[in-house]
């Protein structure tokens, strides 16, 4: 089990190798797919549906975070990132958050700046090693990104929620 607080209130996360496995589909036409995991759509949905705040911060500009966005009416989400750390912290002033009360789930060089603003910072399993040398702090799910790590950490949150009531 994860080590989590009941104050979270926000969840905010990396799409690549976190909703992915990392790869990436390219047809002859130069179309370009990713493979989603349906636990962790319904990871999203059951942390919204029990009061979480859920935002998406990816380094890619994508129409697929549109599909997040339509389907649960998400405020948050910003693709073609590059300062992922500015984004988070302007999204953590926004909504009046500190660090205790935002969790932030990233896998790779990219999210550091993001992971160390906040007190609860997750990586799936195939994280970049580079990432568990420079976070302090860091939790490994035991699921890999594309593979149910965001429904992993749904399911804590919300047990640690129902346990405190």
């Amino acid at each position: 089990m994860l080590n989590l607080s009941k104050d979270i209130k926000m969840i905010v996360s990396d799409f690549d190798g976190v909703f992915t496995d990392g790869s990436v589909y390219i047809s002859e036409k130069n179309d370009v797919q990713k493979k989603l995991n349906f636990k962790d759509i319904m990871g999203v949905h059951l942390l919204i549906t029990n009061g979480f705040n859920f935002g998406i911060i990816s380094g890619e500009a994508s129409n697929i975070l549109n599909y997040f966005k339509d389907s649960f009416n998400l405020e948050e989400i910003h693709g073609g990132i590059r300062q992922k750390g500015v984004v988070l912290e302007d999204i953590m002033k926004r909504h009046n958050l500190s660090a205790d009360e935002v969790l932030y789930i990233g896998d790779d060089i990219n999210d550091i700046s993001a992971m160390n603003l906040v007190k609860y910072r997750i990586a799936p399993k195939n994280v970049n090693p580079v990432v568990t040398l420079k976070v302090e702090g860091l939790q490994i799910t035991e699921a890999g990104g594309g593979n149910g790590a965001i429904r992993e950490i749904a399911d804590n949150l919300i047990e640690i929620k129902c346990l405190q009531k």
